[in-house]
């Protein structure tokens, strides 16, 4: 629970802040020379027992004076390109470019220190260390991360934080922190213009004191992050003064300007004349519609079906067996630039399931977006399995090779549903709607239709190939999990 007080001499106290986030970074230390040591015994027994390149170099002999210099290099390297800061960890894919850039240096690096030493290292050892040690360190971070997930979801490791700004702007921020829970930010409170203790902004925030007075933030103590966002009327050197007092305290400072659900991909900071000008490149929407990603669409998608054949069949002969009704459902949804396509699935309801829907609408008030009810009463018997693993959803990889849908995607949305988007939400339409997304990933049906649309959006705007890969990557979790799925 968060505590505020305020002492006499006019200081706000906030929580004490998390202590066991100091020991993150050396924790990360102790994971990657953990990995590298056995990394380096596995590229020892794979060089001796493969007999990759032959060499005249003795393995016995030069590994082991070299091992050491080696191992820190490499996690030397990592320390250089600022691969534990303790920033990096938690979200986004810095800390994976990090590890893998700090990585190729220390394989350059060592290469070189080998060739003017004339130290004659075994090159099958050489290989093998870094192609089993670069996805090691990388696959540790990824647990690193999914523990510090774990532990920031129980309200540990969390980083308080206090927002500098106008009432509108800081409850926006406020509620991008509270929904991307993995960032570790708990705000405890916030400093707003003609603010006064006691006080509370729109969505609930307490007010710790008044953004326009310059003693304000010096008097708030026990915090970990200053977020300072629009409205929060201060003066270029006023800004200055306060870094250097945060600078005294170890506090870290975050200009949040008023740009959500952008990636990061998009933003360039470029410094002129002592300015850092934000430079935000467009929508990347475009690149979603062109050849590489259908490509790896139809590549993938191939790949798919052959494997998954024996599971077609054994569906499709569960489905017609329980009712002797069609094995696919046929339903027609919107697709790229507003074209109709029928969208397959395996049937996972009544064959009259259609004539149900207004009954149903009526009895849970349903308004808009697509409809979904836990305990659907058309659901089969098969069918509730099918939906619990999104089996049901399989056939669409045909509607993947026809060209109507991508991999990764929007979801396909009905014609009555596109009827009544509004200029926004037709965005959707730019791109191939997906057998999987973003929606899909975070929740589905747990998802509220607003939330669905912003995920929806986010993807179109901020597309990359590297964003599908993460995207079905993730898709096997969520199907695993079956969160949200009925």
């Amino acid at each position: 629970m968060t505590i505020v007080s305020e002492r006499s001499d006019r200081r706000t106290v906030v929580a004490s802040p998390s202590r066991s986030l100091r020991y993150l970074p050396a924790t990360a230390l102790a994971v990657d020379a953990g990995l590298l040591a056995v990394a380096a015994l596995v590229a020892v027994l794979g060089r001796k027992y493969l007999d990759f390149f032959s060499t005249s170099a003795d393995l016995s002999a030069n590994v082991g004076p070299a091992a050491p210099f080696i191992a820190v290099g490499w996690l030397g390297m990592l320390y250089v390109v600022d691969a534990y800061r303790p920033d990096v960890f938690g979200a986004g894919a810095d800390e994976f470019k990090r590890v893998l850039n700090g990585s190729m240096y220390a394989a350059a690096a060592i290469g070189v220190g080998c060739y003017l030493t004339k130290t004659l290292l075994s090159r099958g050892f050489f290989v093998l260390l870094f192609v089993v040690g670069v996805p090691a360190l990388l696959a540790g971070r990824a647990g690193l991360r999914v523990l510090l997930h774990r532990a920031r979801r129980r309200g540990s490791l969390l980083q308080r934080v206090v927002i500098v700004g106008g009432p509108a702007h800081v409850d926006e921020i406020a509620a991008v922190l509270h929904r991307e829970t993995q960032l570790g930010y708990e705000v405890v409170g916030a400093l707003i213009p003609g603010g006064r203790t006691g006080q509370r902004t729109g969505s609930g925030i307490p007010v710790l004191g008044d953004a326009s007075d310059p003693r304000a933030v010096g008097a708030v103590e026990g915090l970990d992050v200053l977020f300072f966002t629009g409205g929060s009327d201060r003066k270029a050197s006023d800004l200055r003064e306060i870094v250097w007092e945060l600078e005294q305290r170890s506090i870290q400072l975050v200009m949040a300007p008023s740009i959500t659900d952008m990636s990061s991909e998009r933003v360039r900071i470029r410094p002129v004349g002592g300015l850092p000008l934000i430079h935000m490149e467009a929508p990347r929407w475009v690149y979603a519609s062109r050849w590489a990603k259908r490509t790896f669409d139809v590549l993938v998608t191939s790949a798919l079906v052959a494997v998954l054949l024996p599971v077609f069949a054994v569906i499709a002969l569960r489905v017609k067996l329980h009712d002797g009704g069609p094995v696919l459902f046929r339903q027609i949804r919107v697709g790229r630039g507003g074209a109709e396509f029928p969208c397959l699935k395996f049937r996972t309801m009544v064959v009259d399931a259609e004539e149900w829907l207004p009954d149903l609408h009526e009895e849970v008030g349903h308004v808009e977006g697509l409809f979904k009810m836990k305990d659907d009463p058309r659901i089969t018997k098969p069918g509730r399995w099918l939906r619990r693993f999104s089996l049901d959803e399989l056939p669409q990889l045909l509607n993947v090779l026809r060209g109507e849908m991508s991999l990764v995607g929007p979801r396909p949305p009905l014609p009555a549903e596109v009827e009544n988007y509004d200029t926004g939400t037709e965005r959707r339409l730019h791109v191939r709607p997906g057998v999987t997304g973003l929606w899909q990933v975070s929740g589905r049906s747990d998802l509220s239709w607003d939330e669905a649309v912003r995920l929806d959006l986010y993807y179109i705007d901020n597309w990359s190939m590297l964003q599908d890969v993460s995207i079905l990557a993730r898709t096997v979790g969520a199907v695993l999990s079956s969160r949200g799925a009925y």
